[in-house]
């Protein structure tokens, strides 16, 4: 089941964001390493992720969706941590995958790591993409 394609009229095709809950086991952590979410509405966001590619150290800040924010379906905005500072937000998690994202961040926090998920910035040919490393959260 293919996931990201938000509301429609939310983002263009090419900046809807990608996951697929197939990627993921029963309790949502990932089946392999390899597994990553690629982020919505990047297109805003162009010079904050220019910024972050240069960046050495590169992780992604997600605040947990308070409960008024899940009754409501609010998105889930993501910043970078990069180098030391936070930017953004760059994008936000496709619609249907903040489960994922929330579990990955409770694991890291329960394994006592900081609850930053690592992040890659990808090309295309429609500009800067944020890939969430969701894999390496296992």
């Amino acid at each position: 089941m293919l996931f990201g394609r938000g509301r429609a009229g939310d983002f263009p095709k090419h900046d809807s964001g990608s996951g697929s809950l197939d990627d993921y086991r029963f309790d949502l952590t990932p089946k392999s390493e390899r597994t990553l979410i690629r982020l919505a509405g990047c297109d805003a966001h162009q010079e904050d992720i220019a910024k972050a590619d240069a960046a050495q150290q590169l992780e992604a800040v997600i605040a947990r969706r308070t409960p008024d924010e899940e009754r409501t379906d609010a998105p889930m905005p993501v910043r970078l941590f990069a180098d030391g500072r936070v930017l953004g937000p760059v994008g936000q998690v496709p619609r249907g995958l903040e489960g994922v994202v929330n579990e990955a961040v409770s694991r890291l926090e329960m394994a006592g790591r900081k609850p930053r998920i690592p992040v890659d910035i990808a090309r295309s040919r429609h500009g800067l993409r944020v890939d969430l490393l969701i894999g390496k959260t296992r």
